[in-house]
């Protein structure tokens, strides 16, 4: 990487934790699934702060392969946050601030990073997905593509990048449960 390319980074709200971020996203996009909506609901009432979830119930992700984000500073403060023992999703929060700093699936190749962590240099917002469960007063008054479920754009920029990756799927290190 030349070294007047700038690097993004995404960090907690006090600063302990950051991210640096290389490359492009996979995807900028607005999730409304119940999920994410009970997730994001919890870290309201954990930290008082309300930058995970929209207005309208949405949580805004910029998703990068997960071989192009690395922790910069602060890893040893992270904790992931189960919604159920079982469940193979977990969000990851810095435990300094209680920010929530991405969200990971089992077996993925890419991390969803909770797009206010990136401040201004976060990419623009591509698309709304799963809005089939979006609260019933929830309603979109502008051009932004809006999607049901999961947009065909959506699950082919994810495969296009998974097959860049030679089809791996990268493991982080071990996070503290909290």
């Amino acid at each position: 990487m030349a070294s007047d390319q700038v690097t993004p980074t995404a960090s907690c709200r006090c600063g302990e934790v950051k991210l640096r971020i290389l490359g492009a996203p996979i995807i900028t996009a607005i999730c409304y699934c119940k999920s994410c909506q009970e997730a994001g609901a919890g870290f309201q009432r954990l930290s008082g702060m309300s930058d995970v979830l929209d207005a309208d119930g949405g949580t805004a992700f910029v998703l990068h392969r997960k071989d192009r984000v690395a922790f910069a500073e602060g890893d040893a403060l992270l904790r992931e946050h189960r919604l159920t023992p079982e469940a193979s999703t977990r969000r990851v929060l810095a435990r300094c601030c209680d920010t929530p700093m991405f969200l990971e699936f089992a077996g993925g190749h890419w991390l969803s990073l909770y797009r206010e962590r990136l401040g201004p240099d976060a990419p623009p917002v591509e698309m709304r997905v799963m809005a089939g469960d979006r609260r019933a007063s929830a309603v979109f008054e502008d051009a932004l593509p809006t999607y049901k479920t999961h947009s065909v754009k959506f699950m082919w920029r994810l495969f296009v990048a998974w097959a860049a990756m030679g089809f791996r799927a990268p493991r982080l290190q071990p996070i503290e449960a909290a």
